[in-house]
């Protein structure tokens, strides 16, 4: 079982959705990312939340309707190349998932550790046990001692966790 309470496909093919990783940052659930919604996320990570100059640029080098919203289909374009580093990326839209990584990184280590993991879960309101975790760190390819990379990451939330 996954957080979410269904049961997990472990598939994960190239095709897969990025669905996952647009609702961590959807923090309203209306189906866009407003610069609420960054406010939100950042908030719940940072003493000080978001620089309001970031939050304007992740929404502007998305936001290609120029409605001041990411729909889904902006967020997946910018992404872009997902299986590439935030360091093996350039500037725009692989910043976006680097920024999520790094918030969720407290301790900086580049890896997300099983505490990472299971800090970010409650305060995103998910009722993960240790071994939910220890299942994500294993689909992302990493271990309990060494934690899940970015690419780890990456792959946790491309899973597709409908029931079929």
């Amino acid at each position: 079982m996954c957080p979410s309470g269904r049961t997990l496909r472990a598939e994960v093919t190239e095709s897969s959705s990025l669905r996952p990783a647009f609702n961590v940052l959807d923090a309203d659930n209306d189906g866009k990312i407003s610069r609420d919604d960054l406010r939100t996320f950042y908030a719940g990570f940072s003493s000080g939340g978001a620089d309001e100059d970031a939050i304007k640029s992740m929404i502007s080098v998305a936001d290609v309707n120029k409605d001041g919203f990411v729909e889904y289909d902006e967020f997946e374009r910018v992404l872009g190349d997902r299986r590439r580093s935030p360091q093996a990326r350039g500037g725009g839209g692989g910043e976006i998932m680097g920024d999520v990584f790094r918030i969720m990184d407290k301790d900086g280590d580049g890896k997300l550790s099983h505490g990472d993991l299971k800090s970010y879960m409650e305060w995103a309101g998910f009722a993960a046990t240790d071994e939910d975790i220890r299942a994500m760190i294993a689909l992302g390819g990493g271990d309990e001692k060494g934690g899940v990379s970015y690419d780890g990451l990456l792959k946790i939330l491309a899973v597709d966790f409908s029931s079929s």
